[in-house]
């Protein structure tokens, strides 16, 4: 695998890592594992070049309005403090990864990391500001819902957005040539190989 073109103004936004979109959990995404080798090369190359990690994570209270049980689409997962929702074990966040935490009210529903949280309620845009980032490169998991939607909120915001393909895999295979065409369309260049 090549060496990504990280430079000073970057940050790495790797979404949505977590046990339960991983083989086994409640919401496996197909050939989901297979990101975690090529996302733990990218942190390695990002902290060479010292730029941001910022890692987002569902954070679902146990009645989100999203669950099946509750009129939504999804089956019960990613459940705040549950094993579910922790970041898989293989994936090797630094210590000083930035944590955003997103759909953690029970009535609103969060694809986009640009929505999401740190723990002092700080958010994406914000964290971009402060580190002075201008060029935002994305990996994780799902491309079809929040991957594609964080890369339209940060393009949306006039943020350069590059989405690394390799390491991303979509939730419905039909579904990532669509994704992709809606994210070139709205002017998110795709790095379609390493």
């Amino acid at each position: 695998m090549q060496d990504v073109d990280f430079q000073t103004g970057d940050a790495l936004l790797i979404i949505d890592v977590q046990n339960d979109f991983l083989m086994g959990g409640a919401l496996a995404v197909p050939e989901g594992e297979q990101v975690i080798p090529v996302i733990n090369t990218l942190i390695a190359q990002a902290r060479l070049k010292q730029i941001p990690i910022i890692a987002s994570r569902d954070w679902h209270p146990k009645n989100h309005c999203s669950f099946k049980a509750q009129g939504g689409a999804w089956p019960v997962h990613c459940v705040a403090n549950t094993e579910g929702a922790d970041y898989h074990p293989f994936i090797n966040l630094p210590d000083d990864c930035i944590h955003l935490y997103k759909a953690t009210e029970q009535t609103t529903e969060v694809y986009s990391a640009a929505q999401g949280h740190t723990n002092s309620h700080e958010s994406l845009y914000s964290i971009l500001k402060n580190k002075s980032v201008k060029r935002v490169w994305l990996c994780g998991l799902a491309l079809d819902y929040c991957v594609k939607a964080s890369a339209l909120d940060l393009a949306k915001e006039k943020v350069e957005t590059i989405v690394i393909l390799p390491a991303t895999r979509a939730i419905m295979l039909q579904a990532r040539q669509t994704s992709i065409e809606e994210l070139m369309h709205a002017g998110v260049m795709l790095i379609e190989e390493l």
